[in-house]
C-alpha cells in the first residue's frame, strides 16, 4: 500500500510538503484549515497520534471573545450557539447576563475538517518521535521532509512555570424527560467546596440532551473519574434528572501563576521550529481559555505562510513572548485565587467579580482589561485575607507539577 507521503516528504500527487503540522488538536487543526483558506496552492500535512483530530473534547467561548476574522475562521464549523446569554449561581447569588456563547465538539471539528481540507493533508495514528526545521521523524521510522515544521502538541508542565490546574470531567446525556434548562450555566457554585473553587457547569445542547462538568480550580492535577463521575450522577439526580450516558470527558489545565517563560520556552524550542498552541503559552493564564489564541495564531501564521520556517518560528516565538507580557495582570489574580483564601473559600473571588459590569466581565475573558477595569477589579473590600492577598500577589506560585510555593 503506498504511503501518502515517502521518506523524501513528497505527497501522492508529487509535490513536496510545504507545511506539516504536528498535532491535531484545536491549535493544529484550526492552523491547517486557516493555512488552507488563504493559499490552497500549499501542500499542507496534518500529523495526528490519535484516531480523529481533536480527540475527546469541547471547546467553548463567548461571542465577544474572537475577532470578526477568527469568529468567520470558527464559522466553518458546526457550532452549536446559544444567543440568549448565560448564568452564573453562587451561594446567595444568582445573574443571567446577555453576552452569546458559542461551543465546538472535537467530533464536530474532525468532521469539518475532513470536509474541508484536501484527503491527503490528513495523517492519523502517527506519532512523531522527532521535529527539526526541515522536517520530522514518525515513531514508525518515516522520515518526512517539509519546508516549515509547526510544533502544534499540548502543554508539558515544567517547574519553570508556577501555578495551578483546572481539573474537570464532563458527562454528556440524554435525558428521559425534558430538562427544562434554557441556556448554558457557566458556573454553578451552589455545591460543596472540595479542596479547591468547584462549579458545576451545563450546557443545554438540546430538549432532552445535556453537557454535565464538575469542575475544581485544584492545587494539585490530580483526576479521579470514579469520584468525579459518582459526584456527577449525584448532582444530576438532585437535579431529577436521569437517563442516558452518551459520553465523557474529562480534563486537566493549567492555571499559571508565574515562572520564567523565557526559561520555558528556551527549554522547548527546537531551532527552526514553529511553537503554537497551548505549547507555546498561547492562553488565557487563569481562565485556561485557548480557543481565541489559537484561532489568531491560525490566522497570523497563514497570513505569513511564505517566510522561511525559521522566520516564521522568530515571529510566533516573538508573539508568544508579547502575550505573555500582556496576561500579567491574569497571572496575579490566580495568585491571589490560589494562594490567598483557603480552597473551599476561593469562591468568593468569582462570585464578587460576577457582580461587576457586564461589559468588564466581557473584556476579562477576552484578555482584553483595560486600566480602569482592573482598578475596577481590585477596589473596595477584597473577597480574601488582605495579608495573605499581598503575600499572594508577590509570591509566584507552586511550580507545576509540585505541591509547595516556589
Amino acid at each position: 500500500q503506498a504511503r501518502a507521503h515517502g521518506i523524501n516528504g513528497t505527497a501522492m500527487n508529487g509535490r513536496k510538503i510545504d507545511v506539516a503540522i504536528v498535532g491535531g488538536g484545536l491549535s493544529g487543526g484550526l492552523t491547517a484549515l486557516a493555512l488552507h483558506r488563504a493559499r490552497p496552492d500549499l501542500a499542507l500535512c496534518l500529523f495526528e497520534a490519535g484516531a480523529a483530530p481533536g480527540g475527546n473534547h469541547r471547546w467553548s467561548w463567548f461571542a465577544s471573545d474572537l475577532s470578526p476574522a477568527a469568529d468567520q475562521l470558527l464559522s466553518q464549523f458546526r457550532i452549536t450557539r446559544w444567543d440568549q446569554g448565560y448564568e452564573v449561581r453562587f451561594p446567595g447569588q444568582h445573574r443571567r447576563l446577555d453576552t452569546g456563547y458559542r461551543s465546538l465538539a472535537s467530533v464536530d471539528f474532525a468532521a469539518g475538517l475532513k470536509r474541508m481540507l484536501p484527503a491527503d493533508a490528513l495523517r492519523m495514528r502517527c506519532p512523531v518521535s522527532q521535529l527539526h526545521a526541515r522536517g520530522l521523524v514518525l515513531a514508525s521510522g518515516e522520515a518526512v521532509a517539509a519546508r516549515t515544521v509547526i510544533d502544534c502538541r499540548g502543554f508539558q508542565p515544567s517547574s519553570q512555570l508556577a501555578g495551578g490546574w483546572q481539573v474537570f470531567m464532563g458527562r454528556h446525556m440524554r435525558t428521559n424527560t425534558p430538562h427544562g434548562v434554557e441556556r448554558p450555566v457557566i458556573m454553578d457554585a451552589q455545591v460543596e467546596q472540595l479542596g479547591g473553587y468547584r462549579f458545576i457547569y451545563v450546557l443545554p445542547l438540546g430538549a432532552d440532551e445535556l453537557l454535565v462538568e464538575d469542575t475544581y480550580y485544584a492545587d494539585s492535577p490530580v483526576l479521579d473519574r470514579r469520584v468525579l463521575g459518582a459526584r456527577i450522577e449525584a448532582w444530576c439526580a438532585a437535579q431529577g434528572w436521569q437517563g442516558e450516558i452518551l459520553g465523557n470527558e474529562t480534563g486537566v489545565l493549567p492555571v499559571i501563576t508565574g515562572g520564567n517563560f523565557a526559561a520555558w520556552q528556551a527549554d522547548g524550542r527546537i531551532e527552526g521550529v514553529v511553537r503554537a498552541g497551548v505549547g507555546a503559552g498561547l492562553m488565557h493564564p487563569l481562565t485556561s481559555y485557548s480557543l481565541p489564541c489559537a484561532a489568531e495564531t491560525a490566522l497570523a501564521i497563514a497570513a505569513e505562510a511564505d517566510l522561511p520556517g525559521e522566520h516564521l518560528a522568530a515571529m510566533i516565538h516573538a508573539r508568544a513572548a508579547k502575550h505573555w507580557r500582556a496576561m500579567g495582570f491574569y497571572r496575579a489574580l490566580g495568585r491571589m485565587l490560589f494562594g490567598a483564601g483557603a480552597p473551599e473559600q476561593r469562591y468568593r473571588i468569582f462570585a464578587r467579580f460576577y457582580r461587576l459590569p457586564e461589559a468588564l466581565i466581557e473584556r476579562f475573558y477576552a484578555g482584553e482589561t483595560s486600566l480602569m477595569d482592573r482598578v475596577r477589579l481590585l477596589c473596595g473590600k477584597p473577597p480574601v485575607p488582605v495579608f495573605k492577598a499581598l503575600r499572594a500577589l508577590l509570591a509566584s506560585g507552586a511550580a507545576m507539577g509540585e505541591t509547595g510555593p516556589a
